[in-house]
């Protein structure tokens, strides 16, 4: 028998990996196969700090760890873009009953182009890295296309 998860805390990060060239890595999610995503993740509990949410979040779906030599903490940037939207309603059964808003922070992590990817098979199919208009227009969800689309304005290290 599993014990059964505790609901989501509804604040989210969303963390948009690139090398210093403005390319982008994007997952494919496992359990909708076709949607595309930078990393994101909810907060373990309420008083987690945003960047520790980044941090493990990274790691769990990319095996990149932030605070390595080859990827410092100086290198994760909080981009001060905040988003609220409603709970796409596949996902909404995760969150405690009457929830349906998200907030969601962004932060960019720029990463050497030839930083070894290692996904979790229960969550991402697969990667790409592409540039950062194609990473865009590749994304199933308009806030993750849209911090993409500012990648040249804020990504710079």
């Amino acid at each position: 028998m599993t014990t059964p998860r505790p609901p989501k805390v509804p604040e989210s990060v969303l963390v948009v990996i690139h090398t210093a060239a403005l390319e982008v890595l994007l997952i494919e999610r496992a359990d909708h196969p076709g949607f595309w995503q930078s990393v994101t993740g909810s907060k373990d509990a309420a008083d987690e700090p945003l960047v520790r949410t980044c941090i493990r979040e990274v790691a769990e779906e990319t095996g990149i760890e932030v605070g390595s030599p080859a990827v410092p903490t100086t290198n994760l940037r909080d981009w001060q873009l905040v988003n609220v939207y409603e709970i796409y309603p596949v996902w909404i059964h995760r969150y405690e009953p009457g929830v349906t808003h998200n907030t969601e922070h962004v932060f960019g992590l720029t990463v050497p182009r030839d930083i070894p990817i290692r996904l979790s098979p229960r969550e991402h199919l697969q990667y790409q890295w592409l540039p950062w208009r194609e990473a865009a227009d590749r994304c199933f969800s308009p806030s993750n296309a849209e911090a993409i689309l500012q990648l040249p304005r804020l990504g710079a290290p």
